[in-house]
């Protein structure tokens, strides 16, 4: 199903897009690049040309980074943890007064539903920075009572000290682009960091529309600076920089490795939030119409467009026919159109070139022997000039297919029975990826029993897709390493100092 009702923008995002050109924000100031380059972003729904913004490069980024040490090491250093949280509660407060323009600029630029964003990226941003504001005050070290045997008569006072680490670079995707942006600059700015954030290239909209708030909120210049550009220049760049102190990254596997790689010149700390292929397991005795709708949301939402995707769903040989033919027929009455349009269900992927990778893998499916149920082709109709990918429902897959291997990175999913808990916890980590998993079933001993045997970050149980500001987020294996979200970020934004005082 298709629709394409016409939406009215909200006349501060209709301001913003009126501007057609944007540019980089560098020591507080909106400014060309210094190569004078420039890049499209356009509405995935339709090809529509959105604005051209400037194209940051290295030497961008070597202003960017110098800006962030200059503001680190003056204005930012001055602010103190009380202030810090007072300005993000203040930054907070803007982007729930924004929400409305803002998912209009995130729905426009991505291509998301508009309903998605303003029930869940936009809340969860706001509640992302307030969280991390309640921390600027209790950052805190502690006493140890110390020992030394090798010193008779010692008397000592040890104690830590938990510290900013410096420059941070942030390098963000495209799938939940403000949203991502504030998941590193909320707690990066709580911990008296200042950052270098750049955006995907296909998304930059809502980040550059966050940099004008951040300068409403009254963050000192250059506590945050934005440099869009693309991977293999500005991000590349970020990763190597001697000047940033910390690295986190979220993106495919491939680029992750070449990230690690790029730090390694002053050993940099970095944490990457990579690639997934997520199992998503279905037993006999779960509520199954909970467990459709778990299924349903795990692939589905965000146009599965989502490291954390249930593309993989395995459910109990006993209730596999009903399970996959329920989830087929309604795949089919997914109502794709504009994300804008409030009767949408489902938009467009970001891009050509994401449109055709996904639509590479379903045909890779259908050569390798698996039964397409549902969906499989590019929208056509009024939809043909977006790119719009038919929601796709898989059976008959083998583990060894590359649909049921690789990350594909959109509405397309993999069912397959299985026989008893020990076969499809084997199989639920047979793949390189360990970002999520979920398990649904009425037996709490068998929940706990796969949520210890899953190699997983994060492990649902009897739900899917959930994240709060409080609670970590991270893979195992190859999606990544460290933590986002939760007190855990607090540790990968800060270093410990150990101070010991003699008392003799």
């Amino acid at each position: 199903m298709t629709t394409t009702t016409a939406p009215q923008l909200h006349p501060d995002a209709k301001a913003f897009l009126d501007k057609k050109s944007h540019k980089l924000l560098i020591g507080g100031q909106w400014v060309d690049a210094l190569s004078g380059k420039t890049f499209k972003t356009t509405n995935p729904a339709s090809g529509e040309l959105l604005g051209t913004v400037a194209e940051a490069d290295r030497a961008d980024v070597d202003a960017a980074v110098a800006a962030a040490r200059a503001a680190f090491e003056g204005p930012w250093s001055k602010v103190t943890p009380s202030e810090r949280g007072k300005l993000l509660n203040r930054l907070a407060d803007l982007v729930e007064s924004h929400a409305e323009e803002l998912a209009q600029l995130e729905t426009l630029d991505n291509g998301k539903v508009i309903g998605e964003a303003l029930k869940g990226d936009l809340p969860l941003s706001a509640d992302l920075l307030r969280y991390f504001a309640g921390w600027t005050t209790k950052i805190a070290g502690e006493t140890t009572p110390v020992s030394v045997p090798y010193y008779p008569g010692a008397r000592f006072m040890h104690y830590t000290v938990r510290e900013p680490l410096g420059v941070v670079g942030a390098i963000i995707p495209w799938n939940f682009p403000l949203l991502m942006a504030v998941e590193r600059l909320a707690p990066a700015l709580a911990c008296g960091n200042t950052v270098v954030l750049k955006p995907a290239e296909q998304t930059p909209l809502s980040a550059l529309r966050l940099g004008e708030l951040i300068g409403e909120a009254g963050l000192p210049p250059g506590a945050v600076n934005i440099v869009p550009g693309f991977g293999p220049t500005a991000g590349a760049a970020l990763a190597a920089h001697m000047g940033v102190d910390k690295i986190s990254f979220t993106g495919s596997t491939e680029v992750g490795r070449e990230v690690v790689k790029a730090s390694a010149g002053n050993l940099k700390k970095v944490s990457l939030e990579l690639g997934g292929k997520s199992p998503n397991i279905v037993f006999e005795d779960a509520d199954l119409d909970a467990a459709a709708k778990g299924m349903f949301m795990g692939i589905f939402y965000n146009q599965g467009q989502t490291c954390s995707a249930g593309s993989r769903v395995f459910v109990h040989e006993s209730k596999f026919e009903a399970m996959v033919a329920a989830l087929a027929e309604r795949a089919k009455k997914v109502r794709q159109g504009p994300g804008l349009d409030p009767a949408s269900r489902m938009g467009p992927l970001v891009s050509e070139e994401q449109m055709k990778r996904v639509l590479s893998y379903v045909e890779a499916g259908k050569k390798e022997g698996a039964k397409l149920l549902a969906g499989g082709e590019r929208a056509g109709g009024p939809l043909a000039g977006g790119w719009f990918v038919q929601p796709t429902v898989f059976s008959d897959v083998k583990d060894s297919m590359r649909i049921a291997q690789e990350e594909i990175f959109g509405p397309v999913v993999a069912v397959m029975p299985f026989k008893d808990e020990a076969e499809v916890l084997a199989r639920a980590n047979g793949t390189p990826y360990g970002l999520v998993a979920g398990v649904w079933t009425k037996d709490i001993k068998k929940a706990f029993r796969m949520a210890q045997g899953l190699k997983a970050g994060v492990v649902w149980l009897n739900c899917y897709q959930f994240v709060d500001a409080a609670a970590p987020w991270g893979g195992t294996k190859q999606s990544g390493y460290g933590r986002e979200k939760g007190p855990y970020a607090i540790e990968a934004y800060t270093q410990v100092k150990s101070v010991w005082v003699d008392l003799n």
